[in-house]
């Protein structure tokens, strides 16, 4: 067989658009070789020394083969995930309730011995309605006033069943929501008073979490609904309040984010090199929630860019692929799940450097992790279905 010939069945073999398949491989390459170095602790303490790693490259492996399978799925097929997505959700985020517990949050829940967050399957379900709603209740000037009271509605139950565990999870969903409201051309006089609304509501959240004092967090833990608080609070006051003197600096407060910038500050243009790291063996979840701290320190600059330049190739593939769909529901859909996987990547990266507070949200298709990888892997698949199945208009009357 020819190598014209081989590359002609590698292409029917995974079609779609080639270049979410390369920003799909690249992130899967980097994640082996971090997760490798991050998981020293882990290592250590199992006394394994291949095994997290091994099982991570399974999962990614796993992770491949959904995006495969679901990539072979004609996207129309989608719209049934409108149907029953946001009622299975709601369900899954009650159960969860009533099920285990991961850091004394119930965030996780088990069925048939696989342990996932319902909340990753509600923000996909989430994203297909509102893209689904956005197609169907519109005029010709965009999406109608019908279309964001539907969308408000479902975004509002689905991220309220979340926030209590899971604040940073809610929050990042909905702006997802907001943004798909954006591109779906929802009158801007509702589109500003939710702005306006979000922005005093956030205000007074920050006043809240900012300043009220330890005993009333106390008493507020509590309450069921807001045992999350004193998390929270203790979160914003630790990026916002700074030792004036490096002699009052504590390493052993607020570890994450302290051996996070050491990370960060101690690389340079090209790194220390894959595996040198000096901070994994004490940041805390290295391996996952702040793994680009490592791949900066690691790789340096060069290679924290390179990696925030597959996830903006990303969403750039996304949008031209949105802008040449024929049809309103796929070019929604392919934007609203870029979107769902580049904003948690961004979030993630800013808590890494020290520009917004710790949020516990991985580093999609990067951070270690079973049930993350697999539904981040089958978005993508949905994103490479759409490019292979929908309707496209031809780049040529494009350009034209």
């Amino acid at each position: 067989m020819s190598i014209k010939e081989r590359t002609e069945n590698l292409s029917t073999l995974f079609e779609g658009d080639k270049v979410l398949w390369m920003v799909l491989f690249f992130l899967c390459i980097i994640s082996i070789l971090e997760v490798y170095s991050a998981s020293s602790n882990m290592t250590f303490n199992k006394g394994a020394y291949w095994s997290p790693v091994l099982m991570h490259t399974v999962y990614l492996a796993v992770g491949v083969g959904v995006a495969w399978v679901v990539h072979r799925i004609p996207c129309r097929y989608f719209g049934w995930i409108a149907a029953a997505g946001p009622l299975i959700s709601v369900i899954l985020l009650i159960a969860v309730f009533f099920s285990g517990s991961l850091n004394d949050t119930n965030r996780w829940m088990s069925i048939a011995g696989i342990s996932f967050q319902p909340s990753e399957i509600a923000k996909g379900s989430l994203v297909v309605v509102v893209a689904w709603i956005l197609s169907v209740m519109r005029d010709e000037r965009g999406a109608t006033a019908s279309a964001f009271k539907w969308i408000m509605g479902f975004a509002v139950v689905i991220c309220g069943l979340i926030v209590s565990e899971n604040l940073s999870t809610a929050m990042l969903t909905f702006m997802v929501v907001l943004l798909m409201m954006f591109v779906g051309g929802v009158p801007w006089k509702y589109l500003g008073a939710l702005i306006g609304f979000l922005a005093i509501t956030g205000s007074m959240g920050y006043a809240v979490l900012r300043y009220t004092p330890e005993d009333t967090l106390a008493k507020l833990e509590q309450v069921p609904v807001l045992k999350r608080l004193p998390t929270w609070a203790h979160r914003v006051r630790n990026h916002s309040e700074f030792a004036e003197n490096p002699e009052d600096f504590d390493l052993t407060i607020n570890p994450q984010v302290v051996q996070s910038h050491i990370a960060v500050a101690s690389s340079n243009i090209i790194g220390c090199g894959p595996g040198n790291s000096s901070v994994r063996d004490f940041l805390p979840q290295a391996y996952s929630d702040f793994i680009y701290a490592i791949i900066i320190e690691e790789l340096g600059l060069a290679g924290g860019l390179f990696v925030l330049l597959l996830y903006i190739a990303l969403l750039y593939r996304a949008a031209r692929i949105a802008g040449r769909c024929e049809k309103n529901f796929p070019a929604f859909l392919i934007m609203g799940l870029a979107l769902l996987i580049v904003t948690q990547a961004i979030i993630n990266m800013m808590v890494a450097v020290g520009i917004f507070p710790v949020t516990g949200q991985p580093l999609p298709l990067v951070s270690r992790g079973g049930s993350s990888i697999m539904v981040n892997c089958a978005y993508i698949g949905m994103m490479l279905s759409i490019s292979r199945s929908a309707s496209m208009i031809p780049e040529k009357n494009m350009s034209s």
